[in-house]
C-alpha cells in the first residue's frame, strides 16, 4: 500500500496534457471503477470500528478519525445498489478524497492499479451504454476491461447534500445593481449532471440566460460555429464556465484551444473544478483561464459572476 501511495503522489504531480491519472478499484460486484488521482489524499485500510451517525443517509457508514479530524465514510457499493462491503469481518479500504473543499472517505473492497489515460480515450457513457445515474465516464484497459468512472459529485450531492442557494447579502447586491441579467449569456460546460444543476441554480437566482453542455468537444464546436456569424462571439457568450475533468477533452485543453483561435480568444473563461490544489490553479492560469473557482461554493461563484457581469454592464452604460 505504501508503494501504491508513493506512485499516487508521483502521478499527482505530473502535468500531462489532456491526461487523466486514475486509481482503479473494486467494489462488491468485482467490476473495475476509477477515480482521479488528483482528488486522492490517501488510501487506508478500513478500521474495524466506524462510529455510526444517527439519522444519517443509509449509504453513510459513519465517521472515522483521520489525522485528528472526523470524516464521513460513504459506502460506494451501497450507493450503487450492490451488496455492502463487510468491513468488520474482512480487509477492506477507504479512499480519502477532497471534493468541493471538503474531505470524505469512500469505502471500497480493494484498490486495483494506477493507470494513465488520455481524456480522448475516456468516453461519455451516453455514447457507449445507457447512462447510469452515477456513471460519468467510461474507459477501457487491457483485454477490453471496462473502467467505470463514477459521478462522485452527484453521489456527494445526494448523500451529503450541497447547498446551492446564495446568501441574502449577495441577493441584495443583485437587486441593488439594477442590471438586466437576462441580457447576458453564460455557457456552462460540465460532464456531471449534478454539477451542471448546481451552477444552473446559481444562474437562475441571477436570472441570467445560459446554455448547458456536457462536453468540451461539443462546446468548442458550438463556439466555432457561432464564430462564423457576424455577431462577435463575446457578444454571444459573455462568460464561459468550464469543468476540468471531462471525457474527450479536458478543461485545460478546451481553454488552450479557445486562446489559440483568433475568433474565440477574447472569450472570458472560468475553470471550475473540485481539483482545488495549487498546481491545478497554476495550470488553469497557464492554460489561459481568466480565473479558477473551486467546487462548489455558491457565494464565491455568484460573486465572480456578479463581478464579471457588472463590469460588462458598466462598460455598456
Amino acid at each position: 500500500m505504501t508503494e501504491l501511495m508513493e506512485e499516487v503522489y508521483q502521478r499527482a504531480n505530473l502535468a500531462s496534457s489532456n491526461q487523466m491519472e486514475m486509481l482503479t478499484f473494486f467494489l462488491t460486484d468485482n467490476q473495475i471503477y476509477g477515480i482521479n488521482v488528483f482528488k486522492i489524499i490517501e488510501v487506508i485500510e478500513c478500521p474495524s470500528k466506524i462510529i455510526k451517525m444517527p439519522n444519517s443517509h443509509p449509504s453513510v457508514c459513519g465517521t472515522i478519525n483521520f489525522r485528528g479530524k472526523a470524516i464521513t465514510v460513504i459506502e460506494l457499493s451501497d450507493v450503487l445498489g450492490l451488496d455492502a462491503v463487510d468491513y468488520k469481518n474482512s480487509i477492506s479500504y477507504i479512499i480519502i478524497c477532497e471534493y468541493n473543499q471538503s474531505v470524505h472517505g469512500f469505502l471500497i473492497k480493494e484498490p486495483n492499479a494506477l493507470i494513465n489515460k488520455s481524456w480522448s480515450d475516456i468516453k461519455s457513457p451516453s455514447s457507449v451504454i445507457s447512462k447510469s445515474a452515477y456513471l460519468t465516464a467510461l474507459t477501457y484497459i487491457e483485454d477490453d476491461k471496462a473502467v467505470q468512472i463514477l459521478d462522485i459529485e452527484k453521489i456527494l450531492s445526494e448523500v451529503i447534500g450541497i447547498d446551492d442557494v446564495i446568501s441574502k447579502n449577495l441577493k441584495a447586491e443583485l437587486k441593488e445593481g439594477k442590471v438586466e441579467f437576462k441580457d447576458y449569456h453564460v455557457l456552462v460546460v460540465d460532464d456531471s449532471r449534478s454539477a451542471r444543476a448546481q451552477i444552473q441554480s446559481v444562474l437562475d437566482q441571477f436570472g441570467l440566460t445560459y446554455t448547458l453542455l456536457d462536453s468540451a468537444m461539443n462546446a468548442y464546436q458550438l463556439l466555432e460555429d457561432f464564430s462564423k456569424e457576424k455577431t462577435p462571439i463575446t457578444d454571444r457568450f459573455n462568460l464561459v464556465i468550464s469543468d476540468i475533468e471531462m471525457p474527450g477533452m479536458d478543461g485545460f485543453t478546451f481553454v488552450r484551444k479557445i486562446r489559440a483561435n483568433p475568433k474565440l480568444s477574447d472569450l472570458f473563461v472560468f475553470l471550475h473544478s473540485s481539483m482545488t490544489g495549487e498546481s491545478n490553479i497554476s495550470k488553469a492560469m497557464q492554460a489561459g483561464a481568466n480565473d479558477f473557482l473551486g467546487k462548489f461554493d455558491p457565494d464565491r461563484i455568484a460573486s465572480k459572476i456578479l463581478e464579471r457581469i457588472t463590469s460588462l454592464a458598466g462598460k455598456s452604460a
